[in-house]
């Protein structure tokens, strides 16, 4: 798939070096993310879980002509410090972050909050919640002249929706961790914002049952191509997180 082109602003991140992390496929909401800062003229370093998911997300990298292209599961220690340490040796910068990436396994998922053993917790925030604040970590030293962390959140996590269960907790800790995280990266002109696009037609979506993808409204979901990263844009006011969400 090309990437659009948009002649009078394909320069207004030229120069700018972006990771992305979260493309598991073309319906990945960070692969929307990611055409769209290309398109800006964003250089991009991109991670792909595991062997199994490469050969998906390798082609999609080579259309984004990323320069970086790095394994990551933020499970597996280590993992995180190596990518973070290729893009300081290979760009000395980074000027934007793009979390995508939420897990919790089956049995935490579709089970009651009350019921969620404590393995399963703890996984569903290791990935969904933690992962945002190390790399937020490990992006603060790249960031010298400013930049932006991105997450993606949910309307479950301020209202109960149907299904969402353990992952609504989550990604209320995720929004709580980005108005902290905002506080104290602020002054040095880092934007800290968590998204939520709405019910999108990803992998992750069609996972659920057909009662919970209709309760979400990914029944009549857009595509994620229609993500683009706005708030990129936006005039800066560093001390304070956003939480953007669709009208």
């Amino acid at each position: 798939m090309s990437i659009p082109a948009y002649p009078d602003t394909s320069v207004a991140l030229k120069g700018r070096k972006g990771l992305i992390v979260g493309i598991a496929n073309d319906h990945s909401i960070a692969w929307g993310c990611a055409k769209a800062f290309r398109a800006l003229g964003a250089d991009l370093a991109v991670t792909y879980l595991n062997d199994r998911a490469k050969k998906h997300v390798e082609p999609l990298a080579k259309d984004l002509e990323a320069s970086i292209l790095l394994p990551l599961d933020v499970s597996i220690e280590g993992q995180m410090e190596e990518v973070f340490e290729r893009i300081r040796k290979e760009w000395g910068q980074l000027d934007f972050l793009l979390h995508s990436i939420a897990f919790s396994p089956k049995e935490a998922l579709h089970g009651r909050v009350i019921d969620v053993e404590r393995d399963g917790f703890l996984k569903t925030m290791e990935v969904s919640c933690w992962s945002f604040m190390r790399m937020a970590h490990l992006a603060e030293p790249l960031m010298k002249r400013g930049g932006t962390l991105f997450t993606m959140t949910y309307y479950g996590s301020q209202m109960v929706v149907q299904n969402y269960n353990v992952m609504g907790v989550a990604k209320a800790a995720l929004e709580a961790a980005v108005r902290y995280i905002a506080a104290e990266v602020g002054p040095k002109g880092i934007r800290v914002h968590a998204i939520s696009p709405g019910p999108l037609a990803t992998r992750a979506a069609s996972g659920r049952t057909s009662t919970n993808r209709q309760t979400m409204g990914v029944d009549k979901a857009s595509s994620p191509a229609a993500c683009w990263p706005s708030s990129l844009m936006m005039p800066a006011r560093p001390w304070r997180s956003r939480a953007l969400r669709p009208a």
